[in-house]
């Protein structure tokens, strides 16, 4: 009996000291090397501001490397994450984009070179819910004025394909708004437009809007997700069962926010030393203090939790993804 347990301790032991092993193994391939990081929209905004703190801190954590920030905006996300899954999977490219692109995966838009599951997920950097973001300036006070209004108002949005113009044209369709979709706006263009008065309002993370409405130039009428006491849940105003079928959609794609992915297939050593330094960079001190000043919420979940994650969200009943293709339908 002794000897089994001494066996069993050290296989125990062994296993306990595989994945650090890996890890430090992996760490020395980065000495020396250049890691892209991939942005998958313009400067400005809320991906390129997690995207910059990650690759700076991570760089921190896997010494000897230097990691570069490339900005590939498009498309809606499409050509920086197309871009990223199709880099050669060495660990030396990683990149950021937005969970829009799990309905365009679901409704298998031809845009889509990459499979979600596929990717090598490294993790994410918070949970965002979404909120409905009306200009200071608009007679919209609540939902009941939008829903009612006799005139449609003009929403912004990034590219087609992106979380925000996703999320409005389907919540437009199935909930039967009065909005008119305006695209093209990145970064923080659709907050200058809003307060230019072009826009009206727009659907979008809510920690990209906090500082903007605290500034007075705007309002909350109602939010999907998230556990804020201070705006009306959307699943509370809507009746319609097809509508609430999709708000459970928007809300579960909310709890996988600010996610950092390489391409598939990247060797396992490189694959747990980036895991490991994202974990070290996104719980450094100084990296959540810089976040907490730019109210950017950091609630992490690392590799495998977000692939199961994925995995999930992608899992969709066929009348769900029925519905999601009619609402997206361009006719």
């Amino acid at each position: 009996m002794n000897t089994i347990k001494t066996g069993l301790a050290g296989a125990f032991a062994l296993a306990a000291l595989a994945a650090p092993a890996s890890a430090q193994e992996g760490a020395a391939f980065f000495n020396g090397k250049t890691v892209n990081y991939i942005v998958a929209t313009a400067p400005g905004g809320g991906y390129d501001s997690y995207g910059r703190l990650i690759a700076e801190f991570m760089q921190k954590y896997l010494p000897g490397s230097t990691f570069v920030v490339r900005n590939m905006p498009g498309a809606g996300h499409l050509i920086g994450t197309n871009a990223l899954y199709a880099s050669k999977p060495d660990g030396l490219t990683l990149g950021t984009f937005n969970t829009g692109l799990i309905y365009n995966q679901l409704v298998a838009n031809e845009g889509v070179k990459f499979d979600l599951n596929k990717f090598s997920w490294i993790g994410k950097a918070a949970s965002d819910a979404r909120v409905f973001a009306i200009a200071a300036q608009s007679p919209i006070k609540t939902w009941q004025d939008l829903a009612s209004s006799k005139e449609p108002v003009n929403f912004s949005t990034a590219g087609v394909g992106s979380a925000s113009y996703v999320e409005t044209v389907i919540l437009t369709k199935a909930l039967k708004l009065p909005i008119r979709i305006q695209t093209g706006y990145n970064g923080s263009d659709d907050q200058l437009a809003m307060r230019r008065g072009e826009i009206v309002g727009s659907i979008a993370s809510r920690s990209s809007y906090d500082q903007f409405i605290k500034n007075g130039y705007g309002r909350y009428i109602a939010q999907i997700g998230g556990n804020d006491k201070d705006v009306p849940q959307l699943k509370t105003l809507v009746k319609d069962p097809a509508g609430l079928e999709l708000l459970a959609l928007i809300e579960s794609t909310s709890e996988i926010a600010r996610l950092t992915a390489a391409p598939p297939a990247v060797p396992a050593p490189q694959l747990a030393a980036l895991r490991d330094a994202y974990k070290k960079a996104i719980e450094d001190s100084e990296l959540q203090a810089r976040a907490e000043k730019l109210e950017r919420p950091v609630e992490p979940l690392y590799g495998d939790d977000i692939a199961k994650m994925i995995a999930a969200a992608l899992k969709q009943s066929p009348e769900t993804v029925a519905l999601l293709k009619d609402s997206m339908s361009k006719k």
